[in-house]
């Protein structure tokens, strides 16, 4: 999500620190600002917006200098987009910049207001600048200032840290991204390659644990004890724009990759205490849900429809309330029941959804309460909304969504887990304690990659394709053949598997392989059934099957394996292997894999 940058040396660094934030663009960002300090004195420059909102007020002064500097462009995850929540954040001797998430800033600011401290701010990163102040004056000098700091924290983090007393710049972080970049100029710090390959090829990939201690003549990396650690210094040689994109050749690949962090960070600061407590931060619901809330209404266009679909079997299933799932773009045409009792939730990636935006300000003229989930902060229609949930999947260039759909998930898993606290006391422990395995089994699947790789070159000229599942997995299934038809444009079609006897099963033969879900849940004898009814008319069949399933390959053509999970949680796993299967299938037929034709990534208009 956001990026940071840092440099210690004795260049002036204001240019170098904007060049960096504006090579980190592409990450999407809402806010920006840079620190420098030159001669004890430390200077700070923030703005709302986009970068040239930051580039004006700069060069607005005169003398702007400094040898060490901190920049940061922010993704709100705490506080609306404005100055004052843009970072970086100071006390009184030092200042901050932070990508991640705190998951105990609540438990913090309280602890800061107790003594004394002013917050000046909405942001949870704010609380790391108070800290390392608060130990600092507790006769602890910079480094155990920040060591103590680090021990206080919870949740994910990397930050750089200077301070009008020393020429020093530390980095440390845990769960986000940092990386040390070596030049005779200088040393770098940022949050990805892109931001100073124009500087240095030489690169440190710090690793989670890390503290960094860097002055103008040295540089040393310790662990949160300050101990030191060894590094290695790689070498790279690509261009700008494949480091944005990393070792991957499209960013839908990197993307499907980005997975497994992109959910747990979005259950992080929600599940708690490993899966015994969840904060989702929308008390102001909480009467509604427990005393009026008799209907739910999910709507939603595309992927994030199927996301809505997976919605309804979850709140069904685990709080029991009723769920409609609604097409925004047909849902205000269709005169629907309305009314102060009824929770309408869109769903959409960006925000900015013209359909689903529609929908929204309908449901509000009903009196109706809008609890939003997006991935793109202070956008449209959470502005609209009463609550809103956002996913942290970051900024998604792809066009076809893969991490924004298993994010939506995530976060709709959680709500209805909520949903039924809410109404009945009772948190489902076990559902929690196994959506905190998904990210590690998102990554076992990932390692596939080669395998799902040949069976894409096996099947890659085949012109159509049928999708089948059953419960939970049939969105899944659809969600399969979207991908496959928006980046490889070979016709796709899904159907609940319960369905095929009633019309597809008329084009089964040997040119259609079909695409069948048949994981251990509790359809698996009856979707089963139907992958013999398909190898009974010759059809080639890819299945999508649970480790351990011994028999399934006696019925199959090709059979991809996915751990072995709680059946609610079963769309996480399912939908990996085809969001694969699609891109190698693309990718082989040498379509434009980020940028499909026709399509765009935000549907602004109707």
């Amino acid at each position: 999500m956001c990026g940071i940058v840092g440099y210690i040396g004795n260049n002036d660094c204001s240019d170098i620190l904007l060049d960096g934030l504006t090579k980190l663009e592409y990450r999407g960002y809402d806010s920006a600002g840079i620190a420098l300090l030159n001669k004890g004195i430390i200077t700070r420059y923030r703005a709302n917006g986009k970068l040239r909102n930051l580039k004006k007020v700069i060069y607005s002064v005169k003398n702007v200098e400094g040898s060490i500097g901190i920049a940061h462009t922010r993704w709100a995850t705490h506080g609306i987009p404005s100055e004052k929540n843009a970072h970086p954040h100071n006390s009184e001797n030092f200042v901050i910049v932070h990508n991640g998430i705190i998951e105990n800033y609540r438990e913090l600011k309280s602890f800061m207001i107790e003594n004394g401290t002013k917050i000046s701010s909405d942001t949870d990163s704010e609380m790391i600048v108070h800290l390392i102040e608060y130990y600092y004056k507790k006769n602890l000098n910079f480094e155990n200032a920040v060591i103590k700091t680090i021990k206080k924290l919870e949740g994910a983090y990397a930050v750089l840290v200077i301070s009008k007393l020393e020429e020093k710049l530390i980095a440390f972080k845990k769960d986000s991204p940092m990386i040390i970049g070596l030049s005779d100029e200088g040393t770098y710090v940022a949050s990805d390659v892109p931001a100073i390959l124009s500087y240095t090829n030489k690169f440190i990939y710090l690793n989670d644990g890390d503290l960094v201690i860097i002055t103008k003549s040295d540089m040393k990396i310790t662990d949160f004890e300050l101990s030191p650690k060894e590094y290695n210094i790689k070498t790279l040689n690509i261009s700008p724009l494949m480091a944005e994109k990393g070792e991957y050749k499209h960013f839908m690949l990197k993307e499907i990759n980005e997975q497994s962090r992109s959910v747990a960070d979005t259950f992080r600061g929600r599940i708690l205490k490993g899966g015994d407590e969840l904060d989702l931060d929308i008390s102001n619901l909480d009467s509604f849900i427990k005393n009026d809330l008799q209907k739910i209404v999910i709507t939603a266009c595309g992927t994030s429809w199927h996301s809505g679909l997976i919605g309804k079997y979850l709140i069904e299933s685990i709080a029991r309330i009723p769920v409609e799932v609604d097409y925004a773009s047909e849902y205000r045409y269709r005169n629907p029941i309305l009314d102060k009792n009824t929770l309408v939730i869109p769903i959409s990636q960006s925000g900015e959804t013209a359909d689903t935006l529609a929908a929204v300000k309908m449901a509000k003229k009903e009196d109706s309460k809008i609890l939003s989930i997006c991935n793109v902060f202070n956008s449209s229609i959470p502005r609209e909304s009463d609550a809103v949930l956002y996913t942290y999947a970051g900024p998604e260039i792809g066009v076809a969504s893969t991490k924004a759909f298993t994010t939506q998930m995530s976060v709709i898993l959680l709500l209805a887990l909520y949903f039924k606290k809410v109404k009945t006391s009772v948190l489902d422990k076990k559902i929690l304690e196994g959506a905190l395995l998904l990210p590690e089994n998102i990554n076992k699947i990932l390692k596939t990659s080669e395998y799902i790789f040949t069976l894409s070159q096996k099947y890659h000229l085949y012109s159509d394709f049928l999708y089948l599942g059953r419960g939970l997995n049939f969105p899944i299934a659809l969600e399969g053949a979207l991908k496959l038809k928006e980046i490889s444009y070979i016709h796709a079609e899904a159907y609940p598997a319960g369905e095929m006897k009633h019309g597809p099963i008329a084009l089964i033969d040997e040119n259609m392989p079909t695409f069948i879900i048949v994981t251990d849940g509790n359809n698996y004898d009856k979707v089963l059934s139907n992958l013999q009814e398909i190898k009974a008319r010759k059809g080639k069949v890819i299945a999508i099957a649970t480790e351990g399933n011994k028999e399934i390959k006696d019925f199959c053509d090709d059979v991809i394996f996915v751990p072995k999970t709680l059946n609610l949680l079963e769309p996480f796993l399912n939908v990996i292997p085809m969001q694969l299967f699609s891109y190698f299938v693309a990718d082989i037929k040498g379509t434009d894999v980020d940028q499909p034709r026709n399509l765009a990534k935000s549907v602004t208009v109707e």
